[in-house]
């Protein structure tokens, strides 16, 4: 499947999102969703209902740390 690679990321570095983690990744970090586009969450639980700042964006996911 075809996949455009200039689509825009949708969240930005140092921004603060409210989301609900989703997941865990193999490593143990959470993962929340914001419009499908994945962001790991260090610290973090399925169901938890929580505020990121989202610290580094690569491609194809990001990394975000609770917000205090």
């Amino acid at each position: 499947m075809f996949r455009d690679e200039n689509r825009s990321v949708p969240v930005e570095e140092g921004e603060v999102y409210d989301v609900t983690i989703q997941d865990i990744a193999r490593q143990g970090d959470g993962i929340a969703r914001i419009e499908g586009f994945v962001v790991f969450v260090p610290g973090t639980s399925v169901g938890d209902e929580v505020q990121i700042k989202v610290e580094r964006v690569l491609p194809k996911f990001a990394f975000g740390s609770l917000v205090e």
